[in-house]
């Protein structure tokens, strides 16, 4: 049996080399390697790995790994992501509620947590709203008003 991290490794491996859309795909692909998996492990390992669901085309999506080099990649990629994925972006004192489409949370957190921010303490992501926690109320508000214009680009 292989652990944890082995496991996670093959993930990886497999999504640089191959297209997988789905999760259960992924599971099959372990499973065909005999590689003993459950959905739910391959829930938890592609959130641990910060895996991103990229456009491949006619609505269809891959999981790949989340590369940015430098905090300008960094926003060009958030923006992106914001203008195509985020649908809705609110606000209640200094916790934003930022809503995506299914499956995209992850890998809009993940950029935000790269901005490494000091108005941001941190975020968490589900599989298609994220918490957004700003230091104060009046940085929160700051924010919401930026990442508004990010959705319209």
């Amino acid at each position: 049996m292989l652990s944890k991290d082995q496991r996670q490794k093959r993930i990886q491996d497999i999504v640089a080399r191959e297209s997988v859309s789905t999760q259960a795909e992924l599971v099959e692909r372990l499973r065909s390697e005999g590689i003993a998996v459950t959905q739910a492990t391959v829930s938890r390992d592609i959130n641990e790995l910060r895996l991103v669901r990229v456009p491949v085309g006619k609505g269809r999506h891959r999981y790949a790994l989340a590369q940015m080099a430098g905090h300008q990649g960094v926003e060009e990629e958030l923006g992106r992501l914001f203008q195509n994925f985020v649908k809705d972006v609110d606000r209640g004192e200094n916790i934003l509620v930022i809503r995506t489409a299914d499956g995209h949370a992850t890998g809009v957190a993940l950029l935000l947590d790269r901005l490494r921010r000091d108005d941001i303490v941190g975020t968490i992501a589900g599989e298609d709203t994220i918490f957004l926690v700003a230091r104060t109320t009046a940085e929160g508000e700051e924010l919401m008003e930026e990442l508004h214009s990010l959705m319209l680009g």
